[in-house]
């Protein structure tokens, strides 16, 4: 980089980093033997995973035979993947799929379960790593994150592949994991990029790229494009992101909103100016959980009255733990047939207590349809602030109005 050339004449460039399979990569640092053979990550620790840990208790990990361990095949019950490993994905396995499911596809996969705490481990870690090297970094979770390469030394070398290769690198070095970086004038090119050579992959877009790397590309590859709009667009014959940026700004408007419209013309010209946010404040926080067996308000009334509660405990828990306090409480429900429902309502006042979430939650339990099955409940604050901020003046909101307990 030329020292005397002026910092804001730096062309931007953004990578986008993305750990390779990172849940299962953490596994497979515990567990060695198995490197290379279809793995699945899901569902609760299981009393198969307890027996095998105390039958080699005293022995590192590695030691266990791969024999030993759980089966994809005999699993039963309600868990679904979070992650796989390479070889396992090869056979249609993919996150959130019912491990059930999973299991008609590779049933030969070792089926281990989840740890987040050894993940949240791993993940601070290799962040620490990326930001003494590029200290703008933007977390978006446990496994992937955007950094601002523009004013960091070698970040715009090669546009910006040898500051990737240094970080990978050092990343390796420090946690044994692998990751995929993608490097672009933007947030959401570079996200697009880290997905084209992966695993272990650097992938560079400069703004003259964009006709030949990205609009190739389906449009559900632009991130913000789900699938009820894919359907849309390729309904109007539209498939490709090329497609999508032949359109004029005027149609897309007419047929998908003003906002959206205008946003689904910038994102197929590869413009966004999004910047890369050190810290920012959460939006909501919630907790949810998906029962082992489908349970129903009236028949396991005391079951899910007890979850219920913990839910809104736990997410006081969660606000008083990080300084907030929330206004909209809400519910999510997801039935038998897995289809979702969702209700909320906005207090006059924030709150943070058990208690008050618990009154609130139960007064939206009330406009569900709650004579079916549920295999999911969730509660969920939102509307955030600082504990003791004084609240900006805003419309009148509807209060939580007295309920009975439903269960």
């Amino acid at each position: 980089m030329n020292p005397t050339r002026p910092v804001f004449d730096l062309p931007r460039r953004i990578a986008h980093l993305d750990m390779d399979a990172f849940y299962a990569s953490v596994e497979l640092l515990r567990y060695p033997q198995l490197q290379g053979l279809p793995v699945v990550i899901g569902g609760r620790r299981r009393r198969d995973d307890d027996a095998l840990l105390q039958k080699y208790a005293g022995q590192p990990l590695s030691a266990i035979p791969v024999a030993e361990f759980p089966l994809l095949k005999d699993y039963a019950g309600r868990g679904v993947i979070t992650t796989a490993t390479y070889p396992a994905r090869a056979f249609g396995v993919g996150s959130a799929m019912g491990l059930m499911k999973a299991a008609v596809l590779c049933p030969q996969a070792i089926l281990l379960p989840v740890d987040f705490d050894e993940y949240r481990k791993y993940s601070r870690r290799f962040k620490e790593v990326i930001t003494e090297i590029a200290p703008v970094m933007e977390d978006r979770g446990v496994d992937e994150v955007y950094i601002d390469f523009t004013q960091v030394p070698g970040g715009q070398r090669e546009g910006g592949r040898v500051l990737a290769r240094l970080i990978q690198k050092s990343i390796l070095d420090a946690t044994g994991l692998t990751c995929s970086i993608g490097v672009a004038p933007n947030k959401l090119l570079a996200k697009m990029a880290s997905e084209f050579q992966k695993p272990k992959g650097i992938s560079i877009v400069q703004p003259e790229d964009l006709q030949t790397l990205i609009w190739p590309l389906p449009c559900r590859k632009i991130n913000g494009v789900g699938p009820k709009t894919d359907e849309k667009l390729q309904a109007q014959g539209i498939h490709t992101i090329g497609e999508l940026a032949a359109r004029d700004q005027s149609w897309l408007v007419e047929h998908f909103g003003r906002s959206y419209g205008a946003w689904l013309h910038q994102a197929a010209w590869g413009r966004d100016e999004r910047p890369v946010v050190t810290e920012s404040e959460p939006v909501s926080i919630s907790r949810e959980t998906t029962f082992e067996r489908d349970l129903h308000a009236v028949r396991d009334k005391a079951e899910l009255g007890a979850i219920f509660t913990a839910l809104c405990e736990r997410v006081a828990a969660d606000l008083q733990r990080k300084g907030y306090e929330g206004r909209t409480i809400g519910i999510k429900l997801r039935y038998d047939d897995f289809k979702s429902v969702t209700r909320d309502q906005t207090l006059e006042q924030p709150v943070a207590d058990a208690k008050a979430i618990r009154q609130a939650a139960g007064a939206c339990l009330k406009r569900v349809d709650l004579t079916r099955r549920l295999r999911l409940l969730g509660v969920r604050v939102g509307s955030l602030r600082r504990t003791g901020m004084e609240a900006p003046a805003t419309a009148p909101a509807q209060a939580a109005e007295p309920t009975g307990r439903l269960f």
